[in-house]
């Protein structure tokens, strides 16, 4: 399986704020340093490197004398505006010294979740790459919103590994690899390959980051591993001083492996790359036509509706409990569902016309979650 990882061409690594910082905030010069030199040997190897990167707020800590992670967003932003410029900085001038010019792409979560910015984000990355330079991407804390953040990196670097449509996908942190249990605890062990959903069975990764810069912890990279693996690219899990020795095939942290074929990018766009606009509650008859026989959604089957949206945004699909079981792009804006719920198609057309006999989600738009 380490094939995988010596065999990858392009690569995404995502390195978490703690990786990069001194624990009182401040960007730690040695390790930035030292994740620039395998990266750069990486890239002029011949190989396409992504680095997406944290650290943007921690780095604005100590030149705003923060003592730690600030709670409230408008501060949080003002340190980013201060970090991101001396984090872009320094990894210039380190990329520099190997010959690496360096662009950087700052997101939010509607760059990835709207389908026409999605598609100009590809484009921006995919040019960079085609010139020779080393996109350094990174979450655009200046101007997230709460409503519009994607609450840590991890997800992001998924997100951005299947937008490039990567080989490999490094998760760097300062946690060496996916343990049993704590990694401090002497009785866990280091889970090597993660395999199926059933090697995660009965593990604790629900412990948050203990750093005072970071905002990610296990739970967020085994689910950053799961959309990454989900869409064919391998993941391998493990603290950055261990970069070198992860990207060179040796057995350090943990290797994800992936699904044996990919989605299609539209249907994994929609599952993973989309916030849902509203909720569209189904019936039993519409949940097991929709779920089990992957039918289309009638109006007959809907017995409420949520939320405000307009034709062509993604919406969920809800069973009687309210949990999701579809995801899909609506045929009608919110206003006009109400009137339509509960009656067929056919009923529809001859009372409203013609224009009225469609799908309210038509089943090639449609993601089972």
């Amino acid at each position: 399986m380490r094939e995988l990882v010596t065999g990858a061409r392009r690569i995404v690594v995502k390195v978490g704020s703690s990786s990069l910082t001194t624990a009182s905030g401040g960007i730690d010069e040695q390790r930035v340093g030292e994740l620039v030199d395998v990266l750069g040997r990486l890239a002029t190897g011949g190989r396409e490197v992504v680095l997406v990167s944290s650290g943007a707020i921690a780095a604005g800590l100590s030149p705003l004398h923060l003592p730690r992670r600030p709670r409230d967003l408008a501060t949080q932003q003002a340190a980013a505006s201060v970090g991101q410029g001396l984090l872009i900085g320094r990894y210039a001038a380190g990329f520099a010294r190997h010959g690496l010019q360096v662009g950087q792409v700052l997101l939010t979560a509607d760059d990835v979740t709207r389908r026409a910015h999605y598609r100009n984000a590809y484009r921006t990355l995919r040019k960079l790459l085609d010139l020779g330079a080393l996109p350094i991407v990174n979450e655009n804390d200046t101007v997230a919103t709460d409503e519009i953040r994607f609450g840590d990196n991890d997800r992001l670097a998924a997100l951005v590994a299947a937008l490039v449509d990567a080989d490999l996908l490094i998760l760097l942190s300062d946690v060496d690899a996916l343990y049993t249990g704590s990694p401090s605890d002497p009785s866990s062990r280091r889970i090597a390959y993660v395999e199926t959903e059933s090697d995660l069975q009965g593990i604790n990764i629900a412990t948050p980051s203990k750093s005072k810069v970071g905002t990610g912890g296990m739970v967020t990279k085994v689910e950053a591993a799961r959309i990454a693996t989900g869409f064919g690219i391998p993941v391998v899990l493990t603290a950055a001083p261990l970069a070198g020795a992860a990207l060179s095939g040796d057995e350090v942290g943990t290797l994800f492996r992936p699904a044996d074929s990919r989605p299609a990018a539209r249907l994994f766009w929609l599952a993973h790359a989309t916030a849902p606009r509203g909720r569209l509650h189904l019936d039993p008859g519409a949940v097991a036509a929709v779920v089990a026989r992957r039918k289309s959604l009638l109006p007959a089957g809907i017995t409420a509706v949520d939320g405000s949206f307009a034709a062509g945004d993604p919406v969920d699909l809800v069973d009687a409990a309210g949990a999701p079981v579809a995801r899909g792009l609506v045929n009608y804006d919110a206003i006009e569902l109400p009137a339509l719920l509960g009656r067929t198609t056919g009923e529809l057309a001859a009372a409203l016309g013609p224009g009225y006999e469609r799908e309210v989600v038509h089943r090639d738009d449609l993601v089972l979650l």
